[in-house]
C-alpha cells in the first residue's frame, strides 16, 4: 500500500483534514470581522473610498464572524463555504485589483487561493467532525 491509498482511503485522516481546513479557512474571517467592529468608522471610510458603500459593513461584518463560526462549526458548511467563496472573489475584484501594485497583487492572488479553499470545502461538505453531520445522523434517528 503507498502513501497516497493511506491516506485517501483514511476516514478519520479525512474528516480531521476537513476539520483543520474548516478552521484555517474561516479563523481568518472572524478575526478581522471582529477588526472590522472594533474599527468600525475606519472601515467604512476605506470601503466608501474603494466605491463600496459603507452601509454595506454591517453585512459584511455579519457574514465574517457570524458565517466564520458556522464554518468551523461545520453547519450549513456547504452553502456558507460558496458563499465565502463568492465573497472573496467579489473582495479581490473591489480592493486588490491593482495588479501592478505587488502587495495588491499578492492580496488578489491570495483572495483568489481563499475561495479556492471554500469552493473545495463546498464540494467536499464539513466532515464527520460537524454539526453538519450530527444534524444529519440525528434526525435519521
Amino acid at each position: 500500500m503507498n502513501l497516497t491509498n493511506l491516506i485517501s482511503s483514511n476516514d478519520t485522516l479525512s474528516n480531521i483534514g476537513a476539520l483543520l481546513a474548516r478552521f484555517g479557512l474561516s479563523a481568518l474571517f472572524v478575526l478581522t470581522g471582529l477588526s472590522k467592529i472594533e474599527y468600525y468608522d475606519a472601515t467604512a471610510q476605506y470601503m466608501a473610498s474603494m466605491g463600496v458603500p459603507g452601509m454595506l459593513l454591517p453585512l459584511v461584518i455579519l457574514l465574517e464572524v457570524v458565517g466564520g463560526i458556522m464554518i468551523i462549526a461545520g453547519l450549513f458548511t456547504r452553502l456558507t463555504a460558496f458563499a465565502f467563496a463568492g465573497f472573496s472573489v467579489v473582495s479581490a475584484l473591489l480592493f486588490h485589483l491593482q495588479l501592478d501594485d505587488q502587495t495588491q497583487f499578492l492580496m488578489f492572488y491570495k483572495n483568489m487561493a481563499i475561495a479556492g479553499g471554500f469552493l473545495a470545502l463546498a464540494a467536499s461538505g464539513a466532515g464527520k467532525f460537524s454539526l453538519d453531520h450530527w444534524l444529519l445522523n440525528h434526525n435519521q434517528a
